[in-house]
């Protein structure tokens, strides 16, 4: 299956994709990274299966550990995020006073840390943000932001990392989806959230919940973990990345919305462009993992100039 991303346009912000190396067979990028490309078009070719065998989000194949270990953590997911929950981490990790580091240094941080809620991935989460931002640069050459966002999407996944509290996986990793409303049945292992104490809520268990009809996603409350926490500490600290990127950041793992289609009610008009940028996005956030290792050492220097570029020389964090 050949996986093209599509070409968007949105007030003239995304320029046609031009593609100027005409290789047949494979793509290799600065970082030392091997992607295959397209016989037929250009563009990224995503694979059918992940680098363990299985297709990409595989949640029901119970066969390996690893996949029943994903069923927990989902378990566990559903049953402690609630919208009390969700205020109460957002006051606590507002407050930005954890740590003080530059945008890299975090990015090294990251080499601790493993996302127990990927089927997909057992590396060290430094070589998939290469990798992710690597793939969107061959494609999205002029688009140097978007680089940028990709490199640092999953950074608050420091969280995890007893300098930052040591939260569980439930609370940092895993796809996201809005609290103060319905749980859609679209969210993964649905199932679980019988469990949680919002859905017999009656002032939380409707579709539109505490939120009104396109009252804006900035506007909702996200289950809490990496994406809300990055988005954070990217607009406190001032950077001037575009509204699109931070939407990316805050939402490249709400699957049920730009996967399934679902809580399209509660998107205001700025949302629905911005949710174009991350529909190409996503396609390599999901595809580019590969045991593949990226050269770190080559590419930094380009990472860093775009780090200066668009965020403070230290950020709080």
């Amino acid at each position: 299956m050949t996986v093209l991303v599509e070409h968007f346009t949105s007030d003239s912000r995304i320029e046609e994709k031009k593609m100027k190396d005409e290789r047949d067979d494979e793509l290799l990028w600065d970082g030392g990274l091997v992607v295959p490309k397209s016989k037929e078009a250009d563009g990224f070719d995503a694979p059918d299966i992940n680098f363990l065998g299985h297709s990409f989000r595989d949640y029901e194949n119970g066969a390996s550990e690893r996949q029943k270990g994903v069923e927990e953590f989902y378990r566990m997911q559903h049953i402690h995020q609630t919208y009390d929950f969700v205020k109460e981490m957002r006051k606590e990790y507002g407050k930005l006073n954890k740590m003080d580091m530059s945008i890299w240094e975090c990015c090294e941080l990251l080499n601790n840390v493993v996302d127990d809620s990927d089927p997909d991935l057992d590396e060290p989460q430094i070589q998939h943000l290469l990798q992710t931002a690597e793939a969107i640069r061959r494609d999205y050459p002029n688009e140097d932001w978007l680089h940028l966002t990709a490199l640092i999407h999953d950074l608050g996944k420091v969280l995890l990392l007893p300098e930052f509290g040591g939260l569980p996986q439930w609370a940092v990793v895993g796809d996201t989806f809005p609290v103060g409303c319905a749980f859609d049945s679209a969210n993964i292992h649905h199932k679980y959230f019988k469990e949680n104490p919002d859905n017999s809520n009656p002032k939380y268990n409707t579709k539109n919940g505490v939120y009104s009809e396109g009252c804006g996603l900035d506007n909702v409350l996200m289950s809490w973990g990496h994406d809300d926490y990055m988005y954070l500490v990217a607009k406190e600290n001032g950077t001037t990345l575009p509204h699109a990127g931070l939407f990316i950041i805050r939402y490249h793992s709400f699957y049920p919305l730009h996967k399934a289609g679902t809580y399209t009610h509660l998107m205001s008009e700025e949302d629905k462009e911005d949710l174009k940028w991350l529909h190409v996005f996503n396609k390599y956030d999901l595809y580019s993992k590969s045991k593949v290792q990226v050269d770190v050492e080559q590419v930094k220097p380009y990472y860093i100039s775009l780090i200066n570029k668009y965020f403070p020389a230290k950020l709080k964090w």
